[in-house]
């Protein structure tokens, strides 16, 4: 039996590999290692790890790798940090391989460890093009994995001219996707007085049109992120909408995004604005297919959103070259600009299923290859 060890450093890992991880826990051929990270164990970011476990996942370990400040320099100890204890870690599971998701700086910290401990890695999520850090990190994992699960067939292709071996290289789509198919078969009712229980923030009707704000610093534009909140907030207010906001990740530049949501708080701009930490994935999902419209830098406006046809406003530079579908209007961060695209957006509607990242079957698929393949640990360049 094989032991395969993923390390989840934040909700969006989380949302990224669930039903990877299902699919692994199910397979007679492997087991799961589940390791929380980073983000994913402080109360702050919602402790994602509480969700982990109760959705029947066990945790092995969890790790402490996050320093407090979220600047760049803060950002790249937490990965020298992760390194050391993720290290610890695989000598003390000994996996048979890791799966390692995506672009996020836990993900740099856990390929390292597994390349010089001599464990495979297979990696979801490579070959995209989006923008800031995190896309220069995508393509570094790129060439330290044994195994890849491109989600679209641009991202497998892209994989294969960095030289990797074809045969090692499967589009299986995003596992994101299977959760996305997967809620939205069963009923999209909701519990307006328990979802509003959490959070900060008034509560309102959520059968009357909504905003839905998921916005994240940009590293590569780091000391901005104050004033780019404070311009999506302001398009937000002018809309005339109640809107349910989302708490920033732990990227470089978080808190002041942070600081700018407590500011618009304290200035009493939040009147008709609910705000968040944390949401269950299941929630998330049915917001996103009931919301007039999602406004910011999310890469979920982008996958998850051409799927389920979301009106999206795509905030800056952070999702800057990747795939979209055509329910997706793209504004600088200017409180005007914001305005104009989130009035056509409104006023568009929802639109059409996109399946560009997926079929809903990627986490099968997954398991199913890592259970079966042969691994040849020595990477070598495809000519």
């Amino acid at each position: 039996m094989k032991r395969i060890c993923v390390v989840i450093g934040s909700r969006a890992n989380y949302s990224s590999i669930k039903s990877a991880l299902k699919a692994i826990k199910a397979h007679p051929e492997l087991e799961l290692q589940v390791i929380a990270s980073a983000s994913a164990i402080l109360d702050r970011y919602g402790k994602v790890v509480d969700l982990i476990e109760s959705d029947g996942f066990p945790v092995v370990a969890r790790i402490h790798m996050l320093i407090e400040g979220e600047t760049p320099t803060t950002m790249a100890k937490s990965t020298g940090l992760g390194l050391i204890e993720i290290a610890t870690e695989f000598d003390r599971l000994q996996p048979d391989a890791v799966l390692t998701i995506g672009d996020r700086f836990e993900t740099m910290a856990t390929t390292l460890a597994a390349a010089y401990m001599n464990i495979p890695i297979a990696h979801t999520m490579g070959g995209e093009v989006s923008g800031t850090i995190d896309e220069s990190i995508r393509h570094a994992v790129t060439k330290f994995a044994h195994l890849h699960f491109p989600a679209s067939p641009d991202a497998r292709d892209r994989i294969l001219k960095l030289g990797e071996q074809p045969d090692s290289v499967h589009l299986v789509g995003c596992p994101r996707i299977d959760l996305v198919a997967e809620i939205l078969r069963e009923s999209d009712g909701f519990e307006e007085a328990e979802i509003f229980a959490e959070g900060v923030g008034p509560s309102f009707s959520l059968d009357e049109p909504f905003l839905l704000v998921s916005q994240h610093p940009v590293t590569t534009e780091f000391g901005s992120g104050e004033a780019q909140i404070n311009a999506t907030l302001e398009a937000v207010l002018g809309s005339g909408l109640p809107a349910i906001v989302l708490w920033p990740n732990a990227d470089a530049g978080s808190e002041d995004i942070a600081r700018g949501m407590r500011k618009w708080r304290e200035r009493g701009k939040a009147a008709s604005m609910h705000f968040f930490k944390n949401l269950p994935i299941d929630v998330y999902v049915r917001l996103m297919k009931r919301t007039a419209c999602l406004i910011g830098n999310s890469s979920s406006g982008v996958r998850e959103g051409a799927f389920i046809g979301t009106p999206v406003v795509n905030v800056g530079s952070r999702q800057a070259g990747r795939e979209r579908g055509k329910n997706l209007i793209d504004a600088p961060s200017d409180a005007e600009a914001i305005s104009a695209a989130l009035e056509t957006q409104i006023a568009h509607g929802h639109y059409p299923m996109d399946p560009i990242y997926g079929d809903g079957k990627a986490g099968e698929r997954i398991a199913d290859i890592l259970a079966t393949a042969e691994i040849e640990l020595q990477k070598r360049i495809a000519y």
